[in-house]
């Protein structure tokens, strides 16, 4: 009907003139214009006593609130919170039946949203979420290009004590390299167990884990206090995918079989343990017969790297163009008279930087490439080419 694509006041003032000069029944004026009788009295009642301004929208809110916060009480909550920022609706309470007994506050979430309507809180630093490099697209051609390592899943021993494994797998020859059962992921009993592997067969070309810690941080590229040292030695530092295990799927494999063959039922302490681990190494290595080798044992495939670890890390240098800067114990290094974040594993070591175009810089750890320094935000950027976005 027509009067339905007509403004609602307008509406209104037609069913009103209607009412008052109309010979139909309030009944079936109420059932051309689709509103009840109640609301035709109303709308009558309205525009006989107020004219056409009674006929307006009016307000739904009550005229009276009974829990409405007093005055006093909100002026006591705000004081607080502009005294003490980083005071919440618990600790006012608790400060209110201290020092104020006699005054009753609301609820701890009422204080939160009083806060809140007044504008005190601060706003949340939104947290960068780290890079990451991909799927991980290298191949091992032969041994020791490639070593995969991880935590097998921990497990108690029967004297009630977790046992965390850390293995060391050669991708290519499938050989073993460690299996050592530990108390934690903690990096010191990873970094004793990596120096053991590595004098023992050398250097790898590159290690590939997952980004769980000690291998990996939610910092920048990832790096860890271990990585750090990978890359120290020249070892690329490979990393799957978050939640993506079958990218490092030889290694789950081995895990299966470590799991069922020598961890049920498992030994009476850590100790014990260890002394299955090594049994199971053995065999694993030098007596199982593996169908992606085409029946050979790994001992038979693998052989020690040509690069030897070395009786001292090498220093990081840098090529004479580069900008080099030490990054502090607060993580960041000096910019243009401007700290830029960099790493908590970086602490107390040097990155080199490369302009790669006005503005930006290329950020590299030794040989390893971090990311890209935007000057214009003192930032530095994982992926260039959002760089390259956000400037156009």
């Amino acid at each position: 009907m027509p009067w339905r694509d007509i403004r609602p006041m307008d509406s209104k003032l037609q069913f009103v003139s209607f009412a008052l000069e109309s010979p139909l029944s309030m009944t079936e004026l109420c059932s051309i214009f689709s509103i009840s009788r109640k609301t035709g009295y109303k709308w009558l009642t309205r525009y006989i006593e107020e004219g056409p301004k009674g006929l307006r929208d009016k307000s739904t809110a009550p005229n009276h609130i009974p829990h409405k916060t007093s005055k006093e009480v909100t002026d006591f909550i705000v004081s607080y919170r502009k005294k003490h920022p980083s005071w919440g609706g618990r600790k006012i309470n608790h400060l209110a039946e201290q020092i104020a007994p006699n005054l009753e506050l609301p609820s701890e979430t009422t204080i939160n949203n009083i806060i809140k309507r007044e504008g005190l809180t601060r706003k949340k630093r939104r947290r960068r979420k780290p890079g990451h490099p991909g799927r991980p697209s290298a191949t091992a051609e032969r041994p020791n290009d490639i070593w995969t390592t991880d935590y097998k899943g921990e497990f108690k021993t029967k004297d009630g004590i977790y046992c965390y494994p850390l293995t060391i797998l050669d991708e290519y020859s499938r050989f073993l390299i460690e299996c050592q059962g530990m108390y934690s992921t903690g990096y010191a009993g990873a970094f004793k167990a990596f120096k053991r592997a590595f004098r023992e067969h050398g250097l790898p070309k590159a290690i590939k884990s997952d980004n769980g810690i000690p291998f990996a941080t939610t910092g920048l590229a990832r790096l860890s206090k271990l990585s750090v040292w990978w890359i120290k030695l020249g070892i690329n530092p490979i990393l799957i995918q978050p939640a993506s295990p079958y990218q490092n799927g030889v290694h789950e494999r081995m895990h299966k079989t470590l799991k069922d063959e020598s961890t049920i039922p498992p030994a009476g302490d850590l100790k014990a343990q260890q002394r299955k681990f090594n049994r199971w190494r053995d065999e694993y290595n030098f007596e199982r017969p593996h169908e992606s080798l085409g029946g050979k044992y790994p001992s038979q495939v693998h052989k020690p790297s040509l690069k030897e670890y070395p009786s001292k890390v090498p220093d990081v240098d840098y090529p004479d163009h580069f900008e080099v800067r030490f990054v502090s114990a607060n993580r960041c290094f000096r910019w243009n008279h401007k700290a830029v974040s960099a790493s908590a594993a970086l602490k107390h070591e040097y990155v080199g930087l490369e302009e790669i175009m006005d503005g930006v810089w290329a950020v590299y750890f030794s040989w390893k490439r971090l990311g890209f320094l935007d000057e214009k935000k003192m930032r530095i950027i994982d992926n260039l080419g959002r760089l390259k976005r956000k400037k156009v």
